[in-house]
């Protein structure tokens, strides 16, 4: 069965977006000074953490990702100057779409989409969007409001061999569990052992329950007849996340077509 991924829709003619720069430092990097998607994660989420004080200085609303989608066009390399912007693609009722484009002045470009659900804080539960949410973004009425938040990758098929994975201290997040950037260290792990790495990509990384500091990692993975590599993070059986990372025609149509 196809798997559908999300357009990243471009960035919207009016509606509220956030700006700022960054710059990629050597801790950023792998070995050639490519920026490694761990470290592009973090990037989203920093920008991503900056709008949201900007515009809820209260803190009122508590975020939890379920979904993300980066497309490495051209990686950014070490030193480069990125422009980071980011701004609300769509909403539903307790969860909203935010795309983020980062810019270099290389010509590195990467452009990201996380689905991030509303939780109560009392509850911990998933809550209704605050009333003014919508307008405090000033959320493009011509923009889809249908966004689903469901599942879309492909569960894990029976019988994959599987390999422990550590969780080191330096993965864990000030809530002591394992950061939404670190995910994507599995990812990289297993393209540096692929005969060739995709010099463009996207890669879609979903979110289950969280991955705790005692926790026992098992990690699966697959690549299909297409290129499409998959791979699945597990503890005691339950899935915790699972990732898809296939090359892609930065000069497609919408940017990130699949070869």
């Amino acid at each position: 069965m196809p798997v559908t991924r999300s357009p990243l829709l471009p960035r919207p003619a009016t509606g509220r977006v956030f700006s700022t720069e960054l710059r990629v430092r050597l801790g950023d990097v792998d070995p050639s000074g490519r920026l490694r998607l761990d470290a592009a994660a973090r990037y989203l989420q920093d920008v991503s953490s900056d709008d949201t004080a900007d515009v809820d200085p209260n803190d009122r609303m508590m975020w939890v990702v379920r979904r993300t989608s980066l497309e490495v066009r051209q990686a950014p390399t070490y030193r480069e100057l990125l422009a980071a912007s980011t701004w609300c693609a769509g909403v539903g009722s307790r969860w909203a779409e935010r795309r983020v484009s980062l810019v270099g002045d290389r010509g590195g470009s990467v452009e990201a989409s996380s689905l991030w659900v509303c939780i109560d804080r009392a509850s911990s539960r998933p809550a209704r969007l605050p009333e003014d949410f919508v307008q405090r973004y000033d959320v493009d009425p011509d923009v889809p409001r249908d966004i689903e938040a469901k599942l879309r990758l492909p569960k894990r098929p029976e019988g994959l061999a599987t390999t422990l994975w550590p969780v080191r201290r330096t993965d864990l997040d000030a809530l002591d569990h394992m950061n939404n950037a670190a995910y994507w260290n599995v990812v990289e792990e297993l393209l540096a052992r692929r005969a060739e790495r995709p010099e463009h990509l996207r890669g879609d990384l979903e979110y289950g329950a969280g991955i705790d500091p005692d926790d026992q990692v098992e990690v699966a993975s697959q690549e299909d007849d297409e290129g499409v590599l998959t791979c699945w993070l597990s503890v005691g059986g339950s899935i915790r996340a699972t990732a898809s990372v296939h090359a892609i025609d930065p000069d497609g149509p919408d940017g990130g077509a699949p070869q």
